[in-house]
């Protein structure tokens, strides 16, 4: 369902007030950059962590055939350098290297390949799915909607920067007035479609990515595996507002998370009374944001 300007700023700031009145809802882990970071974000959930996992290998073997590579060169630099060798050798060929230096790489590729496959083919989709949701991207904006649980759905903007609290304005471009709510240790399916161009949901600390195309449905899944919120944003230059469609997924206790949907059902039930399918909502205009964020004022 599409909310009007006015009926969108009075649903998000009671998202907002019913999150922050509810005490069970706790800040969590924050997967979001910081600063001064080094290497991937802290995972929140198994496919994160089997991409940090992957991550270590490959970091491993690079780190092996640097050493290597460079410890040859300091040798060959010494050991046939002029002066110990004023009659430059004339060998050409040399069997074993040629071989050596053919199948070890292929040896190190496989070695990479079959987890990458494995990695691949696990983020892919899950055969036993909980809950799904679906995600649909627009210019510049999220949709999301829970066919599981009324089929209720609402879109996701972010909050400008003045109205952020002073201790949570490094969240700036991350925030968003309706999180996506899942409940921890739960598989969810999440489906992707796009509305007008491409578009990619991606939150880091939970190892999903998938892009939103329009006419196409896409599956993947993510499951988080302690409560906390999880930052993303879209990574698909999809237009003039690409930077400003952060995501944010919020995980509850699946008490709090029943809780939730209860609440929703009936907040953006009357939100919007004239709800629309997902795929027939109008497209939002170039300065959809800064609309938003004058009916906010």
């Amino acid at each position: 369902m599409r909310l009007s300007d006015g009926k969108r700023f009075g649903a998000a700031m009671g998202g907002l007030a019913a999150m922050a009145a509810t005490p069970a809802l706790a800040q969590g882990m924050v997967g979001a950059p910081h600063a001064w970071g080094m290497g991937l974000q802290e995972a929140g959930g198994p496919i994160k962590e089997a991409i940090h996992d992957f991550n270590n290998l490959v970091f491993i073997i690079c780190v092996v055939i640097t050493i290597l590579v460079a410890a040859l060169l300091a040798w060959c630099i010494w050991r046939y350098r002029a002066e110990a060798n004023p009659t430059p050798s004339t060998t050409s060929h040399n069997t074993v290297l040629e071989v050596a230096w053919t199948v070890v790489p292929v040896v190190i590729l496989l070695v990479i390949a079959i987890p990458s496959f494995r990695l691949i083919y696990y983020e892919d989709r899950t055969p036993d799915a909980d809950l799904t949701i679906n995600v649909q991207g627009r210019q510049w904006y999220w949709h999301y909607a829970y066919p599981d649980h009324g089929n209720f759905a609402f879109d996701s903007y972010p909050v400008p920067e003045d109205q952020l609290p002073p201790d949570q304005r490094h969240l700036y471009r991350l925030a968003v007035d309706n999180e996506l709510v899942i409940p921890i240790g739960a598989n969810v399916r999440v489906i992707t479609t796009g509305y007008d161009v491409i578009h990619s949901f991606f939150v880091p600390a939970l190892g999903i990515q998938r892009y939103t195309i329009p006419g196409r449905a896409l599956e993947t899944w993510m499951r988080a595996d302690r409560e906390g919120i999880f930052y993303g944003q879209c990574n698909q230059i999809c237009g003039t507002n690409h930077w400003f469609m952060p995501i944010a997924v919020r995980a509850v206790s699946r008490e709090d998370f029943d809780k939730w949907v209860a609440e929703a059902r009936t907040r953006f039930a009357r939100a919007d009374d004239a709800a629309a399918p997902v795929l027939a909502a109008p497209a939002p205009t170039d300065d959809t944001v800064q609309q938003i964020a004058e009916a906010r004022r």
